[in-house]
């Protein structure tokens, strides 16, 4: 879906906050089609996308700092003089308050969590509380707007005395100090609600259904009447549901791949192939890479190069794959498809595509893609979040035992074997993995966690079985909660499970003697280790 196509949308203009992808969910949860771009995007851009209304996120900086983020002057000059509906939080609104006259210090009193706000009742931003005097809202600032600019005033205050909140309904902008993204603030998405639906005059209409119309036709109109298009498949829920909506778009013109790299589950090729033929019924082809992947990896053990040498190999086995279809059809594919989700193109963005945030780590279908691809990309869920593509997914009718499916790195186990990948490493943490992944349907845990595995550490450590001595390797678990991969926190096992299956793994996995459980959430880990 072209950004432009969408009827209704609302563009998140992101300074750098950590909050910046929870704006974007909680407006797609009201029915309403928002995505995040860089606060410097250019003013071209901002006319092109013709949006409904504009957030602008919070961030780290002070809009008195040398190097603090600001929107280049034809956007700024697009948001006031065309009035285009405007809601500006923390940073956001301290940058309108400095730049429209206003002035902005450094607080005596900084604010920071959860705290209450006292309204004016005359504000419009606030009408939906009915009289309601006082919120409790998620504060995380150490600035203040000490004088606001001409036409604003002030429709909150904090206990501190701090302006929270502040409004020029002429202009369309209402700026607020505190969070209403954060489930924190109370009455955090009516606030929001109020500001799309009843200020800037937004219908919330937004389904997965119409998304997927949508991608349809932009797929039929990109791809053409001829074109053929290959869909790398994985088996996963991502991967299912863009071959899904490219095989409704494209008919037997799509033909998708499954690659068994050497680096996948226990017995997840066969088990993947029978579920594409019983389940699924599209076309798909399978390609044991497993030989070659495994050749190229010895002696690689840096996580960034493990990843953009496997994206490399899948792409030179599309490649191969897209010759032997013209040399059988007379028609070369031009067309990649991936199942791209929004996070894998955050974590892999640089300060220059995604304003002021940090590469995290590059994902094989998005980070570790070579400079010259023969392919044009198909990505027809980069927009969305994990459990917005199971909806998707539902909508779609794709049956649960895809849908369901705990997410699994692209890369597979060379990224969970810490070091070098090697293909006795592989079998160890394949059988320790399995016995991980099985527990977890027996005991009925498995769709209680949004991500489970195990994971192969480089260390030996002593160790006695029977009447010997021991010096082999660490497995280590890991098991989080979810909902769109964005953030995570680890599953609290009961301490009897742990153990059963730390003493099946440690008897029935040759060369280990030592498992562990990972209590990282992210952040601060991700949840990968490389």
């Amino acid at each position: 879906m072209h950004h432009q196509d969408c009827p209704a949308k609302v563009l998140v203009m992101d300074f750098g906050s950590q909050y910046t992808q929870l704006i974007a969910r909680r407006v797609r949860e009201l029915g309403i089609y928002s995505f995040i771009v860089p606060y410097n995007i250019k003013g071209s851009d901002l006319e092109d996308y013709s949006p409904s209304a504009v957030i602008l996120s919070g961030g780290p900086a002070s809009v008195y700092d040398d190097a603090a983020p600001a929107l280049s002057s034809e956007v700024l000059a697009l948001l006031c003089d065309k009035a285009i509906p405007t809601l500006a939080i923390c940073y956001g609104m301290h940058y309108f308050v400095q730049q429209l006259g206003g002035k902005v210090t450094r607080a005596q009193v900084r604010e920071y969590g959860r705290m209450p706000i006292n309204i004016k009742g005359t504000s419009k931003l606030f009408s939906f509380l009915d009289g309601k005097e006082t919120l409790n809202v998620w504060m995380s600032h150490g600035d203040e707007a000490t004088t606001l600019p001409s036409g604003f005033i002030a429709s909150a205050y904090s206990t501190n005395g701090h302006t929270v909140a502040a409004e020029n309904p002429v202009s369309h902008l209402y700026l607020v100090q505190f969070h209403p993204e954060v489930t924190h603030s109370e009455e955090g998405t009516t606030l929001l609600k109020n500001f799309l639906v009843n200020l800037a005059n937004v219908t919330p209409s937004w389904t997965m259904h119409d998304f997927a119309e949508e991608k349809i036709a932009h797929i039929r109109k990109v791809v053409g009447p001829s074109e053929h298009v290959i869909c790398a498949l994985s088996g996963g829920v991502d991967s299912c549901v863009a071959a899904t909506i490219v095989h409704k778009a494209l008919g037997d013109r799509l033909h998708c791949v499954f690659v068994d790299t050497g680096l996948l589950r226990y017995q997840e090729a066969e088990r993947c192939m029978a579920m594409f033929k019983q389940e699924l019924q599209l076309p798909v082809t399978c390609i044991d890479a497993s030989e070659n992947v495994l050749r190229q990896l010895t002696g690689v053990t840096d996580p960034e190069k493990k990843r953009q040498m496997i994206g490399h190999s899948f792409i030179s086995i599309f490649e191969r794959y897209a010759r032997d279809l013209e040399t059988q059809r007379g028609h070369k594919p031009k067309f990649l498809v991936q199942g791209t989700l929004y996070p894998d193109v955050i974590e892999s963005s640089s300060s220059s595509m995604q304003g002021p945030s940090a590469t995290i780590k590059s994902h094989h279908n998005v980070g570790g893609l070579p400079e010259d691809l023969s392919f044009d990309l198909i990505e027809p869920l980069r927009e969305l979040f994990k459990d917005e593509v199971r909806s998707l997914g539902h909508s779609l009718r794709i049956p649960d035992s895809f849908i369901k499916r705990h997410p699994f790195p692209g890369p597979g186990l060379a990224i969970r074997i810490v070091g070098e990948v090697t293909p006795e490493r592989v079998r160890t943490l394949q059988l320790a993995d399995e016995i991980f992944i099985k527990a977890l349907y027996e005991e009925g845990l498995y769709h209680e966690i949004w991500q489970a595995g195990a994971l192969f550490l480089p260390v030996r450590s002593v160790g006695v079985q029977g009447d010997n001595r021991t010096h082999d390797y660490v497995i280590a678990l890991r098991a989080v909660t979810s909902v769109d991969g964005m953030t995570a926190d680890w599953y609290a096992f009961d301490a009897p499970f742990l153990a059963k299956v730390s003493n099946q793994i440690i008897n029935e996995v040759p060369g280990v003697n030592r498992v562990v459980y990972d209590i990282s959430s992210k952040p601060p880990a991700t949840i990968e280790w490389e």
